[in-house]
């Protein structure tokens, strides 16, 4: 069944998918991932007729290009975070590195992007894969512990 559902859509799946990544490389990469995943699920894609099958790999795809793109995001966050910046705001005085101490990984790449990069609690939640709610209750709880480290 997996082999008749791969001769049937692989092609168009590609094509598809190409024109979302803008590569053909990583739109095989995906439909590839796509098609193990169905082999994980053929129990379920049996009970399926052949065009909700379809209907199947194509959401699959695209799930599977969203979460690639949300680690990526997420990936290039992590990675602009500066490692020894000197902050020239209302902590003027407070060294950098103590003030980064006190936050978790998350909160730093939190606090840095929104307050120092300007992305809002929505933009961050996409790239974090967070509710903008959970964004800005975590920017709390950052702002508390750099409060806290301030008044010691």
């Amino acid at each position: 069944m997996i082999e008749e559902l791969y001769g049937a859509c692989h092609r168009e799946l590609v094509n598809w998918c190409s024109n979302m990544t803008g590569s053909r490389e990583k739109a095989e990469d995906l439909v590839q991932e796509a098609f193990l995943r169905a082999m994980k699920h053929e129990e379920l894609l049996e009970t399926l007729d052949e065009k909700q099958r379809r209907a199947w790999l194509y959401r699959t795809v695209k799930n599977l290009f969203v979460d690639k793109a949300r680690r990526d995001a997420f990936c290039t966050a992590a990675e602009e975070l500066p490692e020894d910046t000197v902050w020239e705001n209302r902590y003027g005085e407070i060294e950098s590195d103590l003030l980064l101490d006190v936050l978790t990984e998350e909160e730093r790449s939190l606090f840095v992007l929104r307050y120092l990069r300007g992305y809002s609690s929505r933009e961050l939640g996409q790239s974090f894969s967070l509710p903008p709610g959970t964004v800005r209750a975590k920017l709390s709880l950052a702002r508390k512990r750099l409060r806290k480290a301030l008044e010691e």
